[in-house]
């Protein structure tokens, strides 16, 4: 991040109205946009989703747990975690 003098970046107008509430300090200026989550980009996060998505529908329909963990080479466990945690969103 490398500091920029306003007065060479910003019209006059506005370098006079934010001299009015801050004059001669350093200021940072945030990033409008906001930063993806977590696998939003990789496309992880919808993999994952899907694959619990599967696994829910699969233990609804009478598959067992331990036949999960070996499908899905997963923890009993992390399949437990999957199948009896409420899915918010």
């Amino acid at each position: 991040m490398g500091y920029k003098n306003a007065a060479e970046l910003l019209p006059p107008n506005l370098l006079e109205d934010l001299q009015k509430y801050f004059s001669g300090g350093i200021i940072y200026v945030p990033k409008t946009s906001q930063k993806a989550a977590w696998g939003e980009l990789s496309g992880s996060r919808r993999d994952i989703d899907n694959r619990n998505r599967d696994i829910r529908l699969l233990f609804k329909s009478g598959v067992r747990v331990g036949e999960l963990s070996e499908q899905f080479y997963l923890s009993e466990e992390t399949i437990k975690k999957i199948v009896y945690t409420k899915k918010v969103g």
